[in-house]
């Protein structure tokens, strides 16, 4: 994979500073999503989460707690700092079946965070591109792409504006 341009900005990835990248996002929150209904149609769907996101070893962690609007829990996003990489792996885990799913493995330059993961599915090889831009004192946002020719076009399918509760 590391043939493809991973940025937005048509920036290639370098190293970063790596460890605190994720404290921006230490704290409590509420999120507005934005989804693609299915891969089959232009029908988005949109909803409300809210999240508490903890800071855990010395910066080269976070885990975040998802939850619906009734408080009750959704999920948990589980991002470790691999330095041996010099890259990040965030996880994901939902309570519709608890299994970790495989890491997008990634990192931040110039304030924006980009993150892969690939899959092949019915023969068919998939990259997920989850982005981390927009990052202010009291805001960011997640996107996620998906592409299915090796990354030459991406099509968004899920955004994520999340705002500072405290």
């Amino acid at each position: 994979m590391n043939d493809i341009d991973y940025s937005s900005t048509g920036k290639k990835i370098v190293t970063g500073k790596g460890i605190g990248d994720f404290d921006f996002l230490t704290g409590e929150w509420k999120i507005a999503h934005r989804r693609l209904k299915d891969g089959t149609t232009d029908v988005w769907e949109e909803s409300y989460s809210g999240a508490t996101v903890h800071r855990v070893l010395d910066g080269m962690g976070s885990i975040e707690e998802l939850r619906k609007p009734d408080g009750s829990f959704m999920g948990m996003g589980i991002r470790i700092w691999l330095p041996q990489e010099k890259k990040w792996a965030d996880h994901w885990t939902g309570t519709y079946n608890g299994v970790v799913n495989p890491a997008q493995k990634g990192e931040f330059i110039d304030g924006e965070g980009i993150f892969i993961s690939e899959e092949v599915v019915d023969g068919v090889r998939w990259l997920y591109r989850g982005t981390w831009d927009r990052i202010t004192p009291t805001s960011c946002r997640w996107h996620q792409s998906t592409s299915k020719d090796g990354g030459e076009n991406w099509e968004w399918n899920w955004w994520m504006d999340w705002t500072r509760v405290s």
